[in-house]
This record gives C-alpha cells, structure tokens and sequence, in this order.
C-alpha cells in the first residue's frame, strides 16, 4: 500500500480561524486517502522554532512514497523559512519520496495520486 505524509499549518496556530473546523476539514481529507488505498499521516507545524523536532520524527517514522506539503506553508509569504525548512528536512529525512503540493486542503490526495502514479 503506499504511503503518504501530509504536512500542514497547525489550524489551532491560526489567529482568526476556527482551527476546530480547519482541523475537522484536514481530517476528512486524511480519511479519504484510505478510500484510494493509500496509507496516510498527517504531521502539523508551527512557526516557532519546533517544526524540525515536529516534522523529523514523522519524516523518519517510514519509507514514504510522496510528502504533500499543504499551500497554507507555501502560500503564505511569511511561512517562506518554514517552508524552505519543510523541504530541506523532507530532501534529508525521507529522501526517497516524491514531494506533492496541494492547492487547498481539499485537494491531498489527488496532488500524491499524482506522484504516486508517476513512481
């Protein structure tokens, strides 16, 4: 079965969002990589220093196929250091897997169908 870790904004983390509802959201679209036969995990970040000892944990937890990393870290002009730091961490941490960007958090799966097709 392949393997996917999407890697995402901490919603509790957001000011001015229902990180309750974000997180519910985040959730049903983790449930629905099982509905394509893919065994997912999701890992969330904050920018405060702990996303390395976050994310490399879950990075080195298994031999991942495709790493998703969420727009929320990529679209966000601030997030730039995070995101650099997601994807160097990704390269040396789980370096046999493809790296996928998502549009929105509605869209993971099909932005690792992507890759995982491609492998």
């Amino acid at each position: 079965m392949p393997s996917v870790l999407v890697v995402g904004y901490d919603p509790q983390a957001i000011p001015g969002v229902d990180g309750v509802a974000l997180r519910a959201a985040l959730d049903a679209e983790l449930s629905r990589f099982g509905e394509h036969g893919i065994d997912a995990d999701m890992v969330l970040v904050v920018f405060d220093g702990s996303a390395e000892s976050t994310l490399v944990p879950a990075l080195s937890a298994r031999a991942w196929d495709v790493v998703v990393i969420g727009g929320g870290i990529r679209k966000t002009e601030q997030l730039l250091l995070l995101f650099e730091q997601i994807i160097n961490l990704t390269h040396r941490h789980a370096p046999q897997a493809a790296v996928a960007f998502n549009t929105n958090g509605g869209d993971s799966v099909e932005a690792a169908r992507r890759w995982l097709s491609a492998g």
